[in-house]
């Protein structure tokens, strides 16, 4: 029960920012929400190798959106980064990757 609660707090702020889409129309605005929750994220409990964990998710994850994207799998109707995607999307992503990170951690112990 202890991983699992583990678990489901390393998700919760990844399920916060999934929860500002919706009220932050502006996709730059939304990048910077983003911006600043994650460098608080991380300033308030940064473990070893979550900005490695960050920085992959940022650029493997837009990557992978853009092939996505450019074979009609998914279609967003927010274009506000390379013409296809939201911007705010590779900043989720990447602060995901984290979580998942944290989470193989707590189930590794």
């Amino acid at each position: 029960m202890h991983k699992a609660a583990g678990i489901f707090l390393n998700a919760l702020p990844v399920l916060a920012m999934i929860g500002f889409i919706p009220f932050v129309a502006n996709d730059y605005a939304l990048t910077l929400v983003y911006v600043v929750f994650i460098a608080i994220l991380l300033a308030v409990r940064r473990e070893k190798h979550d900005l490695r964990a960050l920085i992959f998710g940022f650029f493997i994850m837009t990557i992978f959106e853009y092939l996505f994207l450019a074979v009609g799998v998914e279609t967003f109707t927010r274009t506000s980064f390379l013409g296809v995607m939201p911007l705010w999307l590779p900043f989720l992503w990447a602060y995901g990757f984290v979580a998942i990170k944290r989470s193989i951690e707590i189930l590794n112990r």
